[in-house]
């Protein structure tokens, strides 16, 4: 605080007028330092220059978390989103796995139907031919045997054993090859009756 003395008015003693200088004193050092800090115009400056670069730091620092917390919200809207994809497309995939099960089960249930009918087709197909076959084999095996009964009268004795033989139990395959045999060697005879 200063204190002015009214103009005229004089100290009142040394020690009053010591206090007098000391504040008059500081007063000019005050007034002094005001007039020297508005002169230092590259102070001013450089002070400026601080106080705009300390804002600027700050602003960094306050658009840097501005921009991390805008980058979470993004991760964790987009970690949403890919758990909603995620979720419809196993949805989606049940549901085709589910369709293509039906689907391989009435193929399934199809080929087996057609599986049975085609196997009692073939069944049925294969005992008519047994029985044709049956038929056929019998038929020869009559034929076999009128013709071995016709035969043994021109066979030669040691062949009219084996005749009856094959006449007795007429297999297709004996029959044949009964047949076959008088044959050659009825041929045999004839060609020894022919040569004499």
């Amino acid at each position: 605080m200063t204190h002015r003395t009214p103009h005229g008015s004089g100290a009142k003693g040394p020690d009053e007028l010591r206090q007098q200088i000391e504040q008059t004193r500081y007063q000019l050092g005050d007034t002094v330092a005001q007039l020297m800090e508005k002169a230092d115009v590259k102070g001013r400056a450089r002070a400026r220059a601080a106080d705009l670069r300390d804002k600027a730091g700050a602003m960094t620092v306050q658009l840097r978390a501005s921009a991390a917390h805008a980058g979470h919200d993004m991760q964790d809207k987009a970690a949403r989103a890919g758990h909603a994809v995620q979720g419809g497309a196993a949805k989606a995939g049940h549901a085709v796995q589910g369709t293509a099960a039906k689907a391989g089960h009435a193929m399934q249930g199809s080929a087996a139907k057609a599986g049975h009918a085609v196997q009692g087709s073939a069944a049925k197909a294969g005992h008519a031919v047994q029985g044709s076959a049956a038929k056929a084999g019998h038929a020869v095996q009559g034929r076999a045997a009128g013709a071995g009964h016709s035969l043994e009268g021109s066979v030669p004795q040691p062949l009219r054993g084996a005749l009856r033989r094959g006449v007795r139990h007429p297999g297709p395959v004996i029959a044949v090859g009964v047949l076959g045999a008088a044959a050659v060697a009825a041929g045999i005879a004839w060609r020894r009756q022919h040569h004499r």
